[in-house]
């Protein structure tokens, strides 16, 4: 199905310098100092108030240790990642959330696994219920409400399905921690007769960040967005741990894996290599 390509990347320009100052510990003031450029605009670039010609983006790139090239093409709003088709993977915004939700499935659902519970609850019960599937797994990405508020009425309505998140996040469920399965780095869950599902445990984001593989499809949370990352937030682990793992869990996956993040539109990783500023 043809995952809506109109969709904006999850992050602006200003997003993008705004996670790499906070990132590398750089003020505004500083970064003023290093690129020579008036602190003024910068100020209103963050606040997404105009933007940088290429050449003032290069100049933050090479300060914030970003991809010159890169930058300054999204200075100029100049790349969006093509539609998308997966054929086994539903999609859902997880309203009132600006989040994604997701559905996989084997065999017309005769086994499904949702990444992400959030959201209205009766809406994820609908889906769920309308597409007839028998779910399997609730797999969570990280600790964040938008992530993950509405696993107990999910777990509730499926008893059976098992609830699968990292062990450091799992507090965030609340008392279904206890029957929780707390997947470790590069852990596989049975799925179907010949498919597994593979933990990839990508912090930075939170201490807990998770990526999900099913075949070639990997669900990153809020680890990696089209033409981004996530926020750093974790209290042991940060900014570096994000783009350490990305390089070294994620980038050494197939480049056509297709990537379905928590924000924003799908990608995959030969994209992301080409047009991500923060690589």
């Amino acid at each position: 199905m043809a995952l809506w390509p109109q969709i904006p990347l999850e992050d602006t320009f200003g997003d993008v310098l705004r996670k790499a100052m906070r990132g590398n510990r750089i003020d505004t003031h500083s970064l003023a100092q290093r690129t020579g450029i008036a602190s003024s605009n910068i100020d209103a670039w963050l606040r997404d108030r105009g933007t940088a010609t290429p050449d003032e983006a290069r100049e933050l790139a090479r300060a914030l240790s970003l991809d010159p090239e890169k930058l300054a093409v999204r200075a100029e709003n100049g790349w969006h990642p093509p539609g998308i088709e997966v054929s086994d993977v539903r999609h859902h915004p997880q309203d009132p959330h600006p989040s994604n939700g997701y559905v996989f499935f084997l065999d017309g659902g005769q086994r499904a696994a949702l990444i992400d519970p959030a959201g209205i609850p009766s809406n994820l019960l609908r889906i769920l219920r309308d597409g007839a599937y028998h779910l399997q797994y609730i797999l969570i990405t990280h600790k964040h409400a938008d992530h993950c508020d509405a696993t107990a009425d999910v777990a509730g309505a499926f008893p059976n399905a098992q609830i699968v998140m990292h062990a450091a996040d799992a507090a965030a469920i609340g008392s279904l921690a206890q029957r929780a399965l707390k997947v470790r780095d590069g852990e596989e869950l049975p799925f179907g007769d010949n498919a597994a599902i593979r933990m990839l445990h990508t912090p930075g984001h939170t201490d807990g960040s998770s990526s999900y593989l099913f075949k070639s499809t990997l669900f990153t949370g809020d680890t990696l967005f089209a033409g981004s990352v996530g926020g750093a937030f974790g209290e042991a682990t940060g900014y570096d741990d994000i783009l350490n793992n990305v390089r070294s869990k994620i980038f050494t996956l197939p480049d056509d894996t297709v990537l379905m993040p928590g924000h924003g539109p799908p990608t995959t990783i030969e994209l992301e290599k080409a047009h991500n500023p923060f690589f």
